[in-house]
């Protein structure tokens, strides 16, 4: 057998790129990629942030993360679009199932990243990088999004290799490759190299990937212990891990939470604001197919002091009411009585929603169960405000909080990719 060939499949700008090719499907004649444009949270809020952002906006000096207020003030003009976490995951799904038309080895990595083993796959596609190039405009001829694809004899290179030049690009990174592609790059562009080990590396004048991979391990060890050893071998494009068929994202938990555009200082607002925040994790909880076993409630005063609470339930739920219910009795445990400024609603020890056993001591949820299906399918289909509860009207709070993906994914690994 020959060396090993991995692609790793990256879409870009992932959440702008959806939402702008599902706009364009749908008759709208602007397309957010080629604008200053970001999905974010709600600008009502007082700190909505930015997911992700286009090319064009990255002109503006806008960053992930930042407040929304921040980066309208560099770019009045900005377009700012609420997140439609349903539509991604469809957008997800369509993805991974043409990859699988070229290979059985298929790993999904993240919401927008695959990982392909095209090892066996030299017969019918001798040449990798035709391939890839053929894969890479499927996807945008096919499904409107465009993607990188690195290619490599291991996944950790294949990785670097889709990061090189952005967007709609094949780049290789085979290990001759190493020395003029990665090695002259910033040191803190390394997989796995974050923020606080980048300040280490810097601090003792390592400034790129090169000067890692040239640096003692022993050294690195002895103050990055385990991880210096880690990052010394990624640095030399090592890397054994394995492509894992049909591997899904093991998800540990779900949460929404929202800063509120006033300070809420009654028990009938907040209760509604949980509900608002209850309605995006009970939907997203339903949509990845989970239900939860364990309820938590964040809250935070106007004095930034911050206090949670949570209870565990006999038989798993994903009902919007009954996780509501919950939620409403975690928060009148936990509240003191001060000015609310932030409010958070988590769902965690999930499991598949294919079998659910109700206690004989708990409501039964079953009617309730099959109107949240309704609800969904009708707000797929014709948006999310197509359909919302009447507690809502001249609330002054949104049927729909929120705006940030805080779920638990754990795609991967401890020390290998």
């Amino acid at each position: 057998m020959g060396k090993r060939i991995i692609f790793h499949i990256d879409v870009n700008s992932a959440y702008l790129s959806w939402e702008a090719t599902h706009r364009l499907q749908h008759g709208d004649p602007l397309d957010l990629r080629t604008v200053p444009s970001v999905v974010g949270g709600n600008e009502q809020t007082r700190h909505g942030i930015v997911l992700t952002k286009s090319i064009p906006a990255k002109k503006h000096n806008i960053q992930t993360g930042e407040t929304l207020y921040s980066a309208r003030s560099k770019c009045p003009d900005l377009i700012v679009v609420p997140p439609n976490y349903g539509l991604y995951m469809q957008c997800s799904a369509a993805f991974g199932d043409i990859l699988r038309e070229y290979s059985q080895m298929v790993e999904q990595y993240s919401i927008d990243e695959y990982y392909v083993d095209f090892t066996s796959m030299e017969r019918l596609y001798p040449d990798p990088v035709e391939a890839a190039h053929i894969i890479k405009d499927r996807i945008k001829n096919e499904l409107g999004f465009t993607v990188n694809i690195g290619i490599s004899t291991n996944k950790l290179l294949a990785k670097m290799g889709s990061e090189l030049r952005k967007p709609d690009q094949v780049h290789t990174l085979f290990p001759e490759q190493i020395a003029d592609k990665m090695w002259p790059l910033p040191v803190g562009e390394l997989f796995m190299v974050g923020r606080a080990t980048e300040r280490k590396l810097l601090g003792r004048n390592i400034k790129t990937i090169g000067d890692l991979a040239h640096a003692d391990p022993a050294w690195l060890q002895l103050f990055l212990k385990s991880h210096g050893l880690l990052v010394w071998n990624y640095a030399n494009g090592r890397d054994i891990s394995l492509v894992r068929m049909d591997r899904h994202l093991v998800i540990k938990g779900m949460g929404n939470s929202t800063t509120i555009a006033f300070d809420a200082e009654d028990k009938k607002t907040a209760h509604l604001v949980l509900l608002s925040l209850t309605e995006t994790v009970a939907s997203r909880l339903r949509q990845a197919g989970y239900c939860a076993r364990l309820v938590s409630v964040s809250i935070k005063t106007n004095e930034f002091y911050y206090s949670s609470h949570q209870r565990k339930v006999f038989s798993a739920i994903d009902c919007t009411n009954a996780i509501h219910t919950i939620a409403c009795e975690l928060f009148d445990e936990l509240w003191k009585g001060d000015p609310i400024r932030h409010l958070g609603v988590r769902v965690s020890e999930l499991c598949q929603n294919d079998f659910q056993q109700l206690s004989l001591f708990e409501r039964d949820y079953v009617k309730q169960r099959a109107v949240d299906q309704t609800v969904d399918l009708i707000r797929a289909r014709f948006g999310n405000g197509s359909v919302f509860r009447s507690s809502f009207i001249n609330s002054g709070v949104r049927f729909s909080s929120g705006g940030t993906i805080d779920d638990e994914v754990y795609p991967m690994m401890s020390s290998q990719l």
